[in-house]
């Protein structure tokens, strides 16, 4: 059926189950590839920044002071994605997943573009880089919000939950090529010009990628909940004529499938806040929780790890990269392979079990770690096996934030726990590298994973008790919009699906529900 407009302003539509029931076909391949590059460049562009950081002290290029690199690569660069998470996540629920995924890449596009082109040796200089930093960290923030909102709402929700996964997880995908990228430019050019070619890497990929975007369709999600039901009709048309063209079979959908909603005015972050903490408190816990403690462990070791090496193992500067490279195949490989247990086995175990394995794994390295039987190369192997399984915890964490809140305001939630969760995963830098200190007290450091190994089954009890079944179902059933007036009548047994303060919290504060349609 097409979507219907009441006198009294009630719009009833099966557009929801029309894009869950699309089998998979090259439009979703497409819409994959085009909007996850976004986790493969900031992958890419952390890992170039932290690179090119022992040529930007030398003469020959900015001359720059320790402390000034270590703003211009990791703090200025960190601001940025929070605010541009909080700026941009708020005009996605407002303007649309398109608008906001093609600004955001740009906006990445130029400032990373213009850090290669900044002068050298001068105070200017060191604050247009700063600039530039902050500009292209705002734009990967942006695309953490918008990009994980149109992914989980375009994607069929049979697959929804291993392909937002494995996107996620395709950040260590951009911290291979990135390695590997600088590896080449930083050994084979000289200094002046080095840097320059390793942070234009980044933006040479999102040229190609804005080409690649600009036919990608708006969410008909978000346009149906905007109350745009003659556009959200034509981009479903749009979707099914290309998955039909392709050889694939589009089943019809009942009428009982029908939802019906009442478009709502547009709703900021005092709204949100009232949603998350006055209607969603359980679901506010664990997006927080999930996010916290994954991005604390991050930080602490992903930007800590080359000063572990070369202060305990006394591995060589330049030796480094190649460590990086076998702990980022272990991350990129974890959500690629057992992705897809998390849509099988479910959401609550997968979650709770790599949180908790990855926490016990690191609680073990800590006490051999102090005992010194390990070596650079041990280190790294058991770096790999304990981020195999907490990348695909990791990733689960946005899955998680991006589907159990409504649709009317899941761009802006997203930006909300991600900027909570970057701000816990500094301190983590933090705390780390003075725990590294100056080698001599291994002690402190056993403390660090022992901390960190806490904060990761922390996280995993959290969703023990927490969690939420969304495997597999529609996310209006996960999380009701809030402008639902009535739910579909399939959904009159969901409350099976799940507990029950699962489907009291998925109703939303606005709910005005009437039976079955």
């Amino acid at each position: 059926m097409t979507a219907t407009t009441h006198d009294d302003g009630v719009i009833r539509s099966t557009i929801p189950a029309r894009l869950d029931r699309l089998p998979w076909s090259s439009f979703h391949t497409r819409l994959v590839v085009a909007l996850g590059v976004a986790w493969v460049l900031d992958g890419l562009e952390i890992t170039v920044a932290s690179s090119i950081a022992g040529v930007l002290k030398t003469p020959q290029s900015l001359h720059m002071s320790a402390s000034q690199i270590g703003l211009a690569t990791g703090t200025i660069y960190l601001l940025g994605e929070v605010f541009g998470a909080l700026i941009f996540g708020r005009m996605s629920d407002a303007w649309g997943r398109r608008k906001l995924f093609m600004f955001t890449l740009g906006v990445y596009l130029v400032g990373s573009g213009l850090t290669a082109l900044t002068w050298n040796r001068s105070t200017g200089a060191v604050m247009f880089l700063y600039a530039c930093r902050f500009v292209a960290g705002m734009g990967i923030g942006g695309e953490y919000a918008a990009i994980n909102s149109a992914i989980d709402e375009l994607i069929p929700a049979k697959h929804r939950g291993r392909v937002d996964i494995a996107v996620n997880g395709t950040y260590w995908g951009g911290a291979i090529l990135g390695t590997l990228g600088t590896l080449l430019v930083l050994n084979n050019l000289d200094p002046r010009y080095s840097w320059r070619l390793g942070f234009l890497l980044g933006p040479i990929l999102a040229v190609v990628i804005l080409v690649v975007r600009r036919n990608l369709p708006e969410s008909p999600r978000w346009q149906l909940m905007h109350g745009r039901v003659d556009e959200a009709e034509a981009s479903i048309r749009g979707i099914e004529d290309e998955v039909a063209r392709r050889g694939h079979r589009v089943d019809d959908v009942a009428d009982t499938d029908a939802i019906e909603i009442k478009p709502t005015d547009r709703r900021g972050y005092l709204a949100l806040a009232w949603v998350l903490f006055r209607h969603m408190p359980r679901r506010s816990i664990l997006s927080a929780s999930l996010m916290i403690t994954q991005s604390f462990l991050y930080n602490a070791i992903f930007f800590t790890y080359t000063l572990v090496l070369t202060t305990f193992f006394h591995v060589d500067a330049k030796s480094a990269p190649w460590y990086l490279i076998a702990f980022a195949v272990g991350n990129l490989a974890g959500p690629l392979t057992i992705g897809r247990l998390f849509d099988t086995v479910g959401r609550r175990t997968m979650i709770s079990s790599t949180y908790i394995i990855s926490g016990v794994l690191l609680a073990i390295t800590a006490v051999l770690f102090r005992d010194g039987v390990l070596t650079a190369t041990t280190q790294t192997v058991a770096w790999t096996v304990i981020f195999f399984f907490a990348s695909a915890g990791a990733s689960a964490a946005y899955l998680t934030v991006s589907e159990i809140f409504p649709v009317e305001i899941r761009a802006q939630a997203i930006a909300v726990f991600f900027a909570i969760a970057q701000c816990f995963g500094s301190l983590g830098n933090w705390l780390y590298a003075n725990l590294i200190g100056n080698g001599k007290d291994p002690s402190q450091l056993e403390m660090g994973y022992f901390i960190g190994a806490g904060v990761m089954v922390l996280g995993g009890i959290v969703e023990i008790f927490l969690g939420v079944a969304a495997e597999r179902r529609s996310l209006e059933d996960v999380a009701s919009p809030l402008s639902l007036v009535r739910r579909k009548a399939a959904d009159t047994m969901s409350g099976l699906r799940g507990t029950l303060t699962d489907a009291a919290e998925a109703t939303g504060p606005q709910v005005r529900t009437s039976g079955t349609t």
